[in-house]
């Protein structure tokens, strides 16, 4: 074919366009499959820990319900069913927040004591032979900020919810963050000066007869930190943001940990339950001047409907080996995501050593033919080096890798 775009040649060729076509598409799919085998096991990494740590937490969310409920059963038996339905949506605000809903840890602490008063009120403060109105109901639930019939401890709970959820929803969305930083760097857009150079040095030399000949490494270099120039940009911001997930990791242990925090949330309703026993007279006074004598329905009875037997045995299990679990498992995520701080920036370099360029000493192809060695200068990585690139012309970033950037640099600040 003498209407070659990229494989043109003095001598005759045994290719046409059509040919030229698809061996450009091939060169496109070689290098993108090329780029995904080389960050698989580090997608897998993030994705497996992200899945493992996600699971984790439901686990400690449930264990916490389950401890929070049984306290009723056991000490507060009239009131379980009616409490029930609160802890439940406290937990399920919980489960919300850390996995990045739009909801706040003082609103759903205060959600829950605030739903929570009522059936204290009804059962510990005045309980009666008939259960308190609806309309009277929602008088107490309105003024429970003002009568603090808990104390302090609602106050101590928003503290202590803020300061353990938020290191773990971090934690969590950074790693969805990291999956997707590597799902946008192995779907890259080759530009069209790149494309046709990746063609040139894969795939040109078989228009020549030469299917064995490999390109030499300089020059695969050159090309390929050429086409991957956006992505060694990403390099200094995934080497701040694996040191900032290592550093947050050690907000997630100790007093202040979730899985503390959660599994003791149980202690803090069992005081905020004794203290409102202890103030009964001086609540059942303020009541009265907020919301008037109570107003009564006839009664119902529900029993204790949790059972407590449920996920026992798991759960038993889970409780006692959590903390430890949870240490081991961060530590070894983290000792096997350090070995990956440089792989953005050592990218280029590896595909062709390890898949695309011929090995030192060997016969290679330049671009133009087989020669002992590539003679052209060989550029650094990154956009800035590109300018004196032989191979390849790079002209601005790329949008998307500019936005992973972006989304590296807020993630880090969190």
């Amino acid at each position: 074919g003498d209407d070659l775009q990229v494989c043109t040649s003095k001598n005759p060729t045994c290719c046409t366009k059509k040919m030229e076509e698809r061996y450009q598409t091939a060169a496109k799919q070689q290098i993108q499959r090329v780029l995904q085998t080389s960050s698989a096991t580090l997608k897998f990494l993030i994705s497996h820990n992200a899945a493992a740590f996600q699971e984790t937490f439901e686990m400690l969310i449930r264990l916490a319900e389950n401890y929070t409920s049984t306290l009723f059963c056991n000490v507060y038996r009239t009131m379980a069913a009616e409490a029930a339905v609160h802890v439940q949506e406290f937990f399920t605000d919980v489960g919300l927040f850390l996995f990045g809903a739009d909801v706040s840890p003082e609103e759903f602490v205060n959600r829950f004591f605030d739903t929570l008063f009522p059936v204290v009120y009804n059962h510990v403060i005045n309980p009666g032979r008939t259960d308190i109105s609806l309309e009277y109901a929602e008088c107490l639930r309105v003024a429970r900020r003002d009568i603090r019939p808990f104390g302090n401890i609602p106050k101590k709970a928003i503290g202590q919810m803020g300061r353990s959820l938020l290191p773990s929803r971090t934690f969590l969305q950074a790693l969805n963050l990291g999956i997707e930083v590597i799902n946008a760097t192995d779907h890259l857009h080759f530009s069209r000066d790149c494309s046709r150079a990746l063609l040139m040095m894969q795939c040109c030399p078989h228009c020549r007869g030469l299917t064995l000949s490999k390109p030499c490494m300089g020059y695969c270099l050159n090309i390929v930190r050429g086409c991957l120039a956006d992505v060694a940009e990403v390099d200094a911001h995934w080497r701040d943001y694996v040191q900032s997930l290592e550093e947050l990791s050690g907000a997630l242990s100790g007093a202040h940990s979730m899985e503390h925090v959660l599994l003791n949330f149980h202690a803090l309703v069992r005081d905020a339950l004794v203290q409102a026993r202890i103030n009964r007279p001086e609540l059942s006074e303020q009541v009265n001047k907020i919301c008037g004598p109570p107003v009564r329905k006839p009664k119902q009875f529900p029993g204790c409907s949790f059972d407590h037997n449920k996920d026992n045995q798991g759960l038993k299990m889970f409780s006692r080996d959590s903390g430890e679990t949870l240490a081991n498992r961060r530590k070894e995520f983290f000792s096997h995501l350090r070995l990956y701080r440089a792989f953005f920036g050592i990218l280029a370099d590896q595909l062709c050593e390890n898949e695309l360029a011929a090995a030192e000493g060997l016969p290679c192809w330049d671009g133009e033919g087989v020669v002992r060695s590539y003679m052209h200068r060989v550029v650094g990585s990154g956009i800035e080096a590109q300018s004196a690139n032989p191979e390849v012309k790079v002209k601005g970033t790329d949008p998307v890798i500019s936005q992973i950037i972006d989304k590296l640099k807020h993630v880090i600040q969190v």
